[in-house]
């Protein structure tokens, strides 16, 4: 049978370093102001494996179709 002291003074002694820990990351939250300019590389990739929509540069490719029948309906006119 265990002792019941012994296991008070363990216990005892790993709240002490629970209370340590979370008062050193609490501190290390604080100290941690709201991020300015590029993300870091290895965030951007782990956003790039999850690509949501390909986005396309320039007009959209009905745009392009309407504008080009526009101008041949003129020119024949």
């Amino acid at each position: 049978m265990m002792d019941v002291a012994h296991i008070l003074e363990q216990l005892k002694a790993e709240r002490t370093q629970i209370e340590e820990a979370i008062i050193s990351l609490e501190r290390l939250a604080r100290s941690r102001g709201p991020r300015r300019g590029r993300p870091p590389a290895w965030l951007s990739q782990q956003s790039d494996a999850e690509p949501a929509e390909v986005k396309r540069r320039g007009r959209p490719a009905k745009q392009k179709e309407l504008v080009a029948s526009a101008g041949q309906a003129s020119a024949v006119a």
